[in-house]
């Protein structure tokens, strides 16, 4: 039997708690589940570098359902215990509505502007596996006795407990390893599409349904006896609803460049409210996706209300 499908958004403003009370409420009320912050410091204009917990707080205190979480943490700034210690704070203070959004971290330019050294993607990946283990253990048990490559944990008591009996992690990833991670570990696993070059920059080479396709491959065979509990998840790009939507970001460089993938890829979801449906309703027939997370709250608006308890 299929998931029903479940939207979020990730959409400010974060830095004015008094705007974001009233935004959280109209996100509500839109029919999303969740909103999500982001982890960035040091980035250009346009990107929120507000704290990804501390405004997140406001907005669960506004509202009576809604979920939050970042989306995602770069791992390479935090570490573990001291992440659960925040981790399970939050999901309190938000009455046990805390979904942990966790990511490898990828900016160059991040790291350079705090002077931390970005680790090689072999050595990060492997610190993130040691990361998703220590803080599962402290958020299920509150204790964990950990001696790996990165992290050294021994820690009996942690004195703190989440509300939620499991707080669910969302991984997101596109390399095989970070997949497998989160055939492991996560509660919901995001397909981004995102390749990143040597700097960090990302960019959507991995937007193809054959690329998708096979990492859903790779999820199933690492989540084993887990498959049927991991909720899949798309971190949609672009969302244009209705013709006059559709025309203005086709006209746009940016998805000329994605023409050849547009009718399948589920990170571009562009054309009349019904094509919408019918895409994402294939989506989730065809690679079992349910949860998708989009920026324009409003525009997107209408297909959340169509879907609603689908």
């Amino acid at each position: 039997m299929s998931r029903p499908f479940r939207f979020a958004t990730q959409t400010g403003p974060f830095h004015d708690a008094s705007q974001l009370r009233v935004r959280a409420q109209e996100i509500e009320a839109f029919g999303y589940e969740e909103l999500y912050s982001s982890d960035h410091i040091g980035m250009a204009a346009g990107l929120n570098s507000v704290d990804p917990f501390v405004a997140l707080i406001i907005a669960a205190e506004a509202t009576t359902t809604l979920r939050v979480g970042p989306l995602v943490l770069n791992n390479e700034f935090h570490q573990p215990a001291l992440l659960a210690r925040t981790v399970i704070s939050v999901d309190q203070m938000t009455q046990g509505r805390l979904v942990l959004g966790m990511g490898t971290g990828y900016a160059q330019v991040e790291h350079d502007a705090i002077g931390m050294r970005l680790r090689a993607p072999g050595p990060r990946v492997t610190r993130f596996g040691e990361s998703l283990q220590v803080l599962r253990e402290l958020c299920d048990i509150g204790s964990c006795i950990f001696d790996g490559d990165h992290h050294q944990i021994d820690i009996s008591e942690l004195g703190i407990r989440p509300v939620q009996r499991r707080i669910p992690f969302l991984i997101g990833g596109h390399g095989r390893r970070v997949v497998s991670l989160a055939g492991q570990h996560a509660d919901i696993f995001q397909f981004t599409g995102l390749t990143h070059a040597a700097d960090g920059t990302p960019s959507g080479g991995g937007f193809g349904i054959e690329q998708i396709r096979e990492r859903a491959a790779w999820l199933t065979e690492a989540a084993g006896n887990r498959n049927d509990v991991i909720e899949r998840s798309a971190l949609v790009q672009v969302a244009a609803v209705g013709a006059a939507a559709h025309a203005e970001a086709m006209a746009t460089e940016r998805l000329a460049h994605y023409a050849d993938v547009i009718d399948d890829t589920p990170f571009i979801l562009s054309g009349s409210l019904e094509q919408i449906i019918d895409k994402i309703e294939r989506l989730r027939r065809d690679l079992l996706i349910s949860h998708f997370v989009v920026r324009d709250a409003e525009g997107f608006a209408p297909v959340v209300a169509a879907l609603a308890g689908k």
